[in-house]
């Protein structure tokens, strides 16, 4: 977009873009729900076990000092 454009005429073209989302969007069904909730999950039982080994690997290879 361009710089010299209002900030009303920018409010407004991203309004429009808002509602032209919320028109294409759709409730999820209940098996789509449960599939997002285990993916969701998985991903964070994923980084707290990457952060729980980082902190491990920290503390064996910082204890000597």
């Amino acid at each position: 977009m361009e710089s010299n454009i209002s900030v009303w005429k920018r409010f407004s073209l991203f309004t429009m873009e808002c509602k032209r989302v919320l028109k294409v969007t759709k409730k999820p069904t209940k098996e789509e729900f449960k599939t997002i909730v285990k993916v969701s999950a998985l991903g964070m039982a994923a980084i707290g076990l990457i952060g729980f080994l980082i902190l491990l690997i920290k503390q064996v290879v910082f204890q000597g000092i």
